[in-house]
């Protein structure tokens, strides 16, 4: 299927399509006229991209991530080192949640303190 296919099939754009080839999660061949042609598998492969871009992971995390995903919402194989990585992005979401916490106390101290 041609790229504008994808997209329809997808709801991702033909920009976003290029993007994640030059990232090294879609893989495209060329026809002899020069457009990209994706197999049937891609739309799944898309799917599994924006789920996993949606979990927060990042495109460079995503490619180290997608040879272990099977299924639209991606059921992962989890070797140790792919166990390593999620474990350690969730450490990374907790900080980050704890770190809006004191952000959010430290506002409500400020607000507490305006008078409108």
């Amino acid at each position: 299927m041609l790229i504008g296919e994808l997209a329809a099939r997808t709801g991702v754009s033909a920009r976003l399509l290029r993007y994640y080839e030059s990232q090294g999660l879609l893989r495209v061949r060329r026809d002899t006229n020069g457009y990209r042609v994706y197999d049937e598998d891609a739309v799944t492969r898309v799917r599994q991209i924006k789920a996993l871009l949606g979990a927060g992971l990042s495109t460079e995390q995503i490619r180290v991530v997608l040879p272990c995903a099977s299924g639209e919402n991606p059921r992962l194989d989890l070797c140790p080192e792919l166990r390593e990585l999620l474990e350690g992005q969730l450490r990374a979401v907790d900080d980050r949640i704890e770190q809006l916490r004191r952000n959010r106390l430290a506002l409500e101290g400020l607000a507490g303190e305006v008078r409108v």
